[in-house]
């Protein structure tokens, strides 16, 4: 497995967005598409793991593999964190049941307070776009081939699971960590 040749990329990249305690004894990295049902079900999962751990790092991975609205929002999201924006604009779009596009995505940016004009500005950072390309290359080495995806410890998780299942492999890294 890839995992270990290329953990720093997956649990440290300055480029993806952190949540939670970024001291954390474990990190939690999720790779996602904002347009994905599963993901979007799994997003309270994730925050209610997050919330209720104080050691737990949360590493965000946009992974935009359902087409150019999916890959707009996640340009529009990594911009977002130039306006000290991130998590708030990442939980709305989350949060949106229609399909996410670059209309739905500028109107939730303006909805959470982002500067719409200047984000659009910073979608076409050549930075920002980078980190999504990297993301695609990082998840295609390490074949996810599905969102939502999971790296915990030395696990990989695909797909949905519950808060229970989610803490268990929390708690198990953690185990790890600690031997």
């Amino acid at each position: 497995m890839r995992l270990k040749e290329r953990h720093a990329e997956i649990f440290a990249d300055p480029a993806s967005p952190i949540a939670g305690n970024p001291e954390g004894d474990v990190t939690l990295v999720q790779f996602f598409d904002y347009n994905c049902s599963y993901c979007r079900a799994a997003a309270p999962i994730v925050r209610q793991a997050k919330d209720a751990d104080a050691g737990l790092k949360l590493v965000y991975k946009e992974f935009p593999i359902l087409g150019s609205g999916s890959r707009f929002a996640a340009q529009a999201a990594l911009a977002s964190r130039k306006q000290d924006k991130y998590e708030e604009f990442h939980s709305a779009l989350m949060g949106h049941s229609g399909a996410i596009n670059e209309s739905s995505t500028l109107d939730i940016a303006e909805r959470v307070g982002l500067d719409v004009h200047q984000l659009q500005r910073d979608i076409q950072d050549p930075v920002v776009m980078a980190a999504v390309e990297r993301n695609l290359a990082l998840g295609l080495d390490l074949r996810i081939t599905g969102t939502p995806s999971f790296f915990v410890g030395d696990e990989i998780v695909r797909g949905l699971v519950d808060l229970q299942a989610m803490q268990g492999f929390i708690a198990e890294a953690r185990r790890q960590v600690g031997e």
